[in-house]
C-alpha cells in the first residue's frame, strides 16, 4: 500500500518539504559540464555527446538544461512568495558576488600564472587593451563581453584548435538565467503568477512552437534553425539560446505553478526516460525530449536515494563548481596534466574546482546570502520593544518571547542559484 502511494504522488505533496535531491542534482549537472569540457579543453577534441546524439546536444548542454529546469521550478516559487524588490535583491545576492570574485580571481590570479608560464614575464599583461582590468569591467554585469585576457591561453589544446583566448567559457549562460529571473519578476509584478498562471503556460507553448517550427523547417539538420544571431545588439546574447533556454526554464515554472495537479508517477518517469533516449537517437530531442527531460529531473529530485538529499542542503557548491571549472581546466591543460590521461585529468580538475567552489561558498556566497533580510528602511527595534522581565514565580522567560527569539536567531534559509 505504501509503495503504491509513493509510486503516484502529486508534485506539490512530494516537494512540500526541503527533503529533496535538488542540491545533489545541481552538483551532478555542474560535474556534467566539467566532464563535457574535458575533451575540448584538455585534448582539443570534440565532446562525444554531440556524436552520440546526432549533433542534437552534448553532455554539457544536458547539464545546463537541468540547471534551467530546476531554476524554473524553484525560482518561480520564490517569485510567488516574495515581494518583487525583495526577490530581485535575493537573486542579485546569489549571482553577483560569486561572479565578481570569480572574475577577479581569474584576472589577477589565473591570468598572471598563465602569463608567467607562457611568456616568462608579466610584461604587457596589464597594459593590454584586453587586459585583466578590462576583463573584470566588461563582464561584471552578467553579459560576457570579453572571454580572453591579453591574448593568453593560445598554447592550450583549445587555444591551438580555435585560435582564441578563453578563460571562462562557462559564463555565457548566466545572462540567460538572469533574464529568466527578470521574466519571473515581471510576471509577479503584474500578478500573472498568482491570478493568471495560464499565461505562463501560453508562453511555454509559444516556445514549443518555435522549437517545432525549427524541426519542421529543416528536419535533416539537428538543432535550432532560423533563430540565431544577437538580440538587441547585446554582445554575447544569442536569440537561439534565449528562446531555447527560456523555454526549458518555463517548463520548470509551469510545473511549479501546477504542482498540485502534476502527478509524479514511476511509470511515467520510465516513459520519460525512454522518450529522452529515443529522441537523442532518432531526432526531435528539443521538441519531445525537453519536456520529458524536465519531468525526469523533477521525478529524480524526489525519488533518488535518501542520502542524496543531504547534499547541498546546507552548503551549495554547485554555482562555484560551474563558474570555476573552465579556468581550472584551462590552466591544468596548459601545464600538461592531460598527458596523464582523460580520467586523471578529469579527477584532478574536479578536486581543484571543488576546492575553489568550497572557498567561494564559505567566503563569498554564503556571507552574501546572509544579507537577504537587509533593507535600507529597516530599523533596529530592540530599543522599541523592551525584553520582558522573567516571571517572578518561575524565573523563566515567557514562552511567547522565547519562541520569537528562536525565530529571529535562526539564520535565513539559503536558496539555490538556479
Amino acid at each position: 500500500m505504501v509503495a503504491g502511494i509513493r509510486a503516484r504522488q502529486t508534485l506539490a505533496a512530494a516537494c512540500a518539504s526541503a527533503d529533496n535531491s535538488f542540491g545533489f542534482l545541481r552538483l551532478m549537472f555542474a560535474f556534467a559540464v566539467l566532464v563535457s569540457h574535458s575533451l575540448p579543453l584538455g585534448f582539443g577534441a570534440d565532446d562525444p555527446g554531440a556524436g552520440l546524439t546526432n549533433g542534437q546536444t552534448a553532455l554539457g548542454e544536458i547539464g545546463i538544461l537541468g540547471f534551467f529546469v530546476i531554476s524554473g521550478f524553484l525560482i518561480t516559487r520564490s517569485g510567488t512568495r516574495v515581494p518583487v524588490l525583495r526577490y530581485l535583491w535575493h537573486r542579485g545576492l546569489r549571482i553577483l558576488p560569486g561572479l565578481w570574485v570569480c572574475l577577479v580571481v581569474t584576472a589577477f590570479v589565473f591570468a598572471p600564472i598563465v602569463s608567467l608560464w607562457e611568456r616568462g614575464t608579466l610584461h604587457g599583461l596589464f597594459a593590454a587593451s584586453d587586459g585583466p582590468f578590462q576583463y573584470v569591467v566588461s563582464n561584471a554585469f552578467i553579459a560576457i563581453g570579453q572571454y580572453g585576457i591579453s591574448g593568453l591561453l593560445l598554447d592550450t589544446p583549445y587555444g591551438q584548435r580555435t585560435g582564441t583566448s578563453v578563460f571562462d567559457g562557462s559564463l555565457w549562460s548566466l545572462i540567460y538565467e538572469v533574464l529568466c529571473y527578470l521574466l519571473v519578476a515581471g510576471l509577479a509584478a503584474v500578478g500573472v503568477l498568482r491570478r493568471a498562471r495560464w499565461l505562463v503556460t501560453i508562453l511555454a507553448l509559444a516556445g514549443a512552437g518555435v522549437l517545432l517550427h525549427d524541426l519542421l523547417r529543416a528536419p535533416e539538420i539537428p538543432g535550432p534553425q532560423g533563430v540565431h544571431g544577437p538580440v538587441f545588439g547585446v554582445s554575447g546574447l544569442d536569440s537561439y539560446s534565449l528562446v531555447y533556454l527560456t523555454y526549458v526554464f518555463l517548463l520548470g515554472a509551469v510545473c511549479q505553478l501546477y504542482r498540485e495537479r502534476l502527478v509524479l508517477h514511476d511509470g511515467l518517469a520510465v516513459a520519460a526516460a525512454a522518450v529522452v533516449l529515443a529522441t537523442t537517437q532518432f531526432g526531435a530531442f528539443a521538441v519531445l525530449g525537453y519536456p520529458a527531460f524536465a519531468y525526469l529531473v523533477l521525478w529524480l529530485a524526489v525519488r533518488l536515494p535518501r542520502w542524496t538529499r543531504r547534499v547541498g542542503r546546507r552548503h551549495d557548491y554547485s554555482y562555484g563548481c560551474y563558474i570555476y571549472a573552465f579556468p581550472v581546466q584551462q590552466l591544468l591543460a596548459l601545464v600538461g596534466v592531460p598527458r596523464l590521461g582523460l580520467v586523471p585529468y578529469v579527477a584532478i580538475c574536479t578536486v581543484a574546482t571543488v576546492a575553489l567552489a568550497v572557498g567561494s561558498w564559505h567566503l563569498v556566497e554564503r556571507p552574501a546570502m546572509a544579507l537577504k533580510a537587509w533593507s535600507p528602511r529597516r530599523r533596529d527595534t530592540t530599543t522599541e520593544v523592551p525584553r520582558r522581565a522573567p516571571e517572578p514565580a518561575t524565573g523563566k522567560v515567557p514562552a511567547a518571547v522565547g519562541a520569537e527569539e528562536a525565530t529571529t536567531a535562526r539564520p535565513p534559509a539559503t536558496r539555490h542559484r538556479g
